[in-house]
């Protein structure tokens, strides 16, 4: 009996030379619905399904392959002579080979006008169902869903006649891997479809960007996956113009820094260094906001990463040339200003579309044996919400400053205190186990740089007494930030009043593990 192939594919890359190989090798082809007519219209012999079945295909080829005559001859045993029995007494021809891949529900449910009924006529049945079928029986069906794979198949079926179990075993692990990718897009759809917001299973499903060299540290090993439904707005979905691949460490801190250029509108910078801003800018122009992020910190920001949220020009570039840094992202680069960093061959400079910074894409971070998920901290204030507690109320430079630390210092790792003026960080002091150690951290840098004159204080969360307020009312602060909430807050409110500092409740904290 003549081998058979049953091929129904929508990604038709390199199916008719494929189609042509398995022919040559005397296979016949058994087809469906647009495959099919590419197939023939290339000159290639093909078999309807409604041949093999027996069975028109019907409703507007929702029903074709789901079929005994199909699913019979994909996961019949050759070995089992009850199962070869029943075949023949059917009249079930066995198929060797299925090349199926999916209908595009992802492609459909990305395009910005998808309707509800196109996303629900793109979920495959049969697709999936041939799939898995064949899968279970790779013991005697060579099953493919990745056109990458027609010359592994071609080449062990002219050098031996057949494909290896290994190589239908591998196949067969691949194509669970993206049935069960396919489901879980299907899934997902639907419930934020129907507002489900803690389902009772999670289906999370990522597509391999790249492979990396390790991870955090050169014993561990790692990879970089990125969502299967890309977001502009991330370090996944950035481009690389020049230098080396990026590491584990790389990818976690640019994302950071990502997420901290996002809360501003106006030209910024943000310099960042393992997980931290180090310096953090804004100006009228780009050049002055790195300027600014630069002044910050000029020590910590060697070795670190920069976002600008504007194109990169010249004098930027040059400005930036003069010290080692790993990684520059911006919106652009004019040829100019890339023309200067790429003198430098191991900077790594990237690309980043900054006009959709709207994901509300849930964060996940893993612990052993579980997965934590949560929104991503992304809560509007309106400084107008505000309280203040004080006796003094704050000036109007104050304020714009105490806005602009607020916004930087939610990205700090908690305990979180950050010293700022109007346009730039002066002083951080991130991940203490006990928030005066942060406020003395960030003090020292300020004083350090002669820049704590006129600074106001950021607590990503409340004081929980008053040594805080009065360490930074001795060295100069006249305003402070925080959520407040602690049941000692009135002590923290009467040490600002004993100084004369200014202090607003916002009733949000801001904690960053």
């Amino acid at each position: 009996m003549k081998k058979r192939a049953l091929i129904s594919v929508s990604d038709k890359t390199g199916i008719e030379e494929f189609a042509k190989a398995l022919v040559a090798k005397d296979i016949e082809i058994i087809s469906t619905g647009g495959t099919k007519k590419a197939l023939d219209e290339a000159g290639i012999s093909t078999i309807s399904i409604d041949e093999v079945t027996g069975f028109p295909e019907m409703m507007d080829g929702r029903v074709k392959t789901l079929h005994p005559k199909i699913h019979g001859g994909l996961l019949g045993r050759r070995d089992l002579a009850t199962h070869m029995d029943a075949m023949a007494e059917h009249d079930i021809a066995p198929i060797d080979f299925v090349v199926v891949n999916l209908y595009p529900f992802k492609e459909t449910i990305l395009k910005p006008d998808v309707t509800e009924e196109d996303a629900i006529e793109n979920i495959d049945i049969g697709g999936p169902s041939m799939l898995r079928s064949a899968a279970k029986n790779h013991a005697s069906v060579t099953v493919v869903v990745d056109p990458i794979d027609y010359e592994v198949v071609l080449n062990e079926l002219y050098l031996d006649g057949q494909t290896s179990i290994a190589t239908r075993k591998r196949l067969a692990a691949k194509v669970f891997r993206h049935t069960a990718a396919y489901d879980a897009l299907i899934a997902n759809y639907l419930t934020e479809l129907v507002g489900e917001e803690e389902p009772e299973k999670l289906t999370l499903t990522y597509d391999l960007k790249q492979s990396l060299r390790y991870g955090e540290n050169s014993h561990q090993e790692a990879a970089f996956y990125a969502d299967a439904l890309p977001k502009t707005y991330s370090i996944a979905s950035a481009k690389q113009l020049h230098g080396k691949e990026l590491s584990y460490n790389n990818i976690r801190d640019a994302d950071a820094a990502i997420r901290i250029a996002r809360e501003y509108s106006e030209p910024t910078v943000v310099a960042l260094k393992h997980m931290n801003p180090c310096g953090i800018g804004t100006a009228d122009t780009i050049f002055d906001a790195y300027t600014a992020a630069y002044e910050a910190d000029p020590v910590s920001i060697f070795g670190g990463i920069v976002v600008l949220n504007r194109p990169v020009d010249v004098a930027t570039a040059e400005a930036m040339s003069k010290i080692f840094l790993e990684i520059i992202i911006a919106p652009a680069f004019k040829e100019e200003a890339l023309a200067v960093l790429t003198k430098k061959k191991n900077i790594r400079l990237m690309t980043l579309d900054f006009s959709d910074q709207t994901s509300t894409q849930a964060e996940t971070v893993s612990v052993i044996g579980g997965l934590l998920v949560q929104d991503q901290d992304l809560i509007e204030e309106n400084s107008a919400d505000w309280q203040v507690v004080t006796k003094r109320q704050p000036t109007e430079t104050e304020l714009k400053a105490l806005e602009f630390a607020w916004k930087a210092v939610k990205h700090v790792k908690s305990n979180a205190i950050l010293l700022a003026n109007d346009k730039q960080t002066v002083g951080i002091g991130a991940g203490q186990m006990n928030r005066v150690g942060s406020v003395k951290i960030a003090i020292d840098q300020a004083e350090a740089a002669g820049k704590i004159e006129g600074a106001v204080l950021a607590s990503d969360a409340f004081f929980p007494m008053g040594d805080s307020v009065e360490y930074a009312a001795k060295k100069g602060i006249k305003a402070i930030i925080q959520p407040g909430g602690s049941i000692k807050d009135q002590e923290s409110i009467d040490m600002a009043d004993k100084y004369g500092i200014t202090m607003l409740f916002t009733a949000v904290r801001h904690f960053r593990h």
